[in-house]
């Protein structure tokens, strides 16, 4: 069937989709869950030796919480007749409603740690073994490329280098108000880098297999599709796109056992939070007990503790370990990169190309061709994950 016939046949379903994609565009929970003063913040927790509670401020909410709410339950899904795909669009409605009730929350303590609770979870068991056993190897190994020397406009520079193997274009801007070294921002196709981090080498090339090759990629085959949700997002989608993330540093050859490690710590960190820790005793934690860095241990404490308890960063690990066996399987790892989807739907997703309704990846992760990692460590710990 061609385009038109295919709206023609799931009406219903395509007026759903567009409904949908008018209320998500300002939900994008990384636009709003950033301190916008984190490095005048850190200064005072330094001074203060460590024994202060940051007090973080946020960007204002552009929308109507409870407008948005009801527009969203307002949907009359029974319109859509496939079972599987009906179920679909019920699972997205839900995970707009939390991420909503997320953002409403940021900067109010423990309600906004709840709400990231409902929406990423926190570590099980299996993941908190599986990051102390990381934690047991090595990472002493001196390299040329560990070294931090790069500013954000060199980095910028290397980012439009790298891109130049992908036929799409996007918008890198430098910021001050970010907690990560950098990220993507998914509505705006734009690549944010941190002012005042300095990168490594080996960073750079982690950054750009895991932000350009795979959240820039899985962006931009997202738009691709016919319906708005592969771009906007499945349900859970943020531990399969992390993994596949990852994942591509691994076949790319960049991933290091202190970057493994760093996802180690944030499942540590994240898992303080079920404990009650504040920001004071989660940077001892990481800083007095495991012995890591300060600037490294606020890195990630201020990752977690961000908007009062952010859970998502313990999700990287699994993802990768996820991601890891699904590849080890000989399964395709086109189907994940359709857009920001996630594992559970890939039957859906499936069902949905065969429909019309969604279309095989447009641009396919770089890193993924072949396989160069030369360290049998990493095999020998990623297949050891539980």
């Amino acid at each position: 069937m061609s385009e038109a016939q295919i709206k023609e046949e799931y009406q219903d379903l395509f007026d759903i989709d567009s409904n949908l994609n008018r209320l998500v565009k300002n939900i994008e929970l990384l636009n709003y869950i950033n301190p916008l003063n984190a490095a005048a913040e850190k200064k005072r927790f330094y001074s203060a030796k460590y024994n202060y509670e940051p007090e973080f401020k946020y960007p204002k909410k552009k929308f109507n919480g409870y407008k948005l709410h009801r527009l969203f339950f307002s949907q009359r899904l029974e319109r859509i007749k496939d079972d599987d795909i009906r179920k679909l669009y019920k699972d997205i409605i839900y995970e707009y409603s939390g991420l909503i009730e997320c953002i409403e929350t940021i900067g109010k303590g423990r309600k906004f740690y709840y709400n990231s609770l409902k929406s990423f979870g926190t570590p099980t068991e299996n993941a908190l073994e599986n990051a102390k056993f990381i934690l047991r190897f090595d990472d002493s190994e001196l390299n040329e490329d560990l070294v931090p020397k790069f500013d954000a406009l060199e980095a910028k520079s290397y980012f439009e280098d790298y891109s130049k193997r992908y036929d799409f274009d996007y918008t890198i801007r430098i910021s001050n108000n970010l907690s990560a070294a950098a990220m993507v921002l998914n509505h705006t196709q734009t690549l944010v880098l941190k002012k005042s981090h300095k990168y490594s080498l080996n960073q750079l090339k982690v950054l750009s297999n895991h932000e350009i090759g795979v959240h820039m990629v899985t962006t931009f085959n997202g738009k691709s599709h016919p319906l708005h949700v592969f771009s906007n997002g499945l349900p859970n989608n943020v531990e399969t796109q992390e993994g596949l993330a990852v994942y591509s540093e691994y076949m790319s050859g960049c991933l290091t056992i202190e970057r493994l490690k760093e996802l180690a710590f944030r499942v540590i960190a994240a898992d303080s939070l079920s404990k009650g820790y504040n920001f004071s005793d989660t940077f001892h934690l990481l800083h007095n007990q495991h012995k890591l860095d300060r600037d490294k241990a606020f890195a990630i404490t201020i990752r977690v503790h961000r908007g009062g308890g952010f859970t998502k960063d313990h999700l990287y690990l699994s993802g990768l370990s996820n991601i890891y066996k699904y590849a080890q399987e000989g399964n395709d790892l086109g189907v994940l990169l359709t857009g920001k989807v996630s594992q559970e739907y890939i039957p859906t997703i499936k069902k949905m190309q065969e429909l019309g309704l969604a279309m095989p990846p447009k641009h396919y992760t770089d890193a993924y061709h072949q396989n160069d990692n030369s360290n049998p460590n990493f095999d020998f710990i990623l297949k050891s994950l539980k």
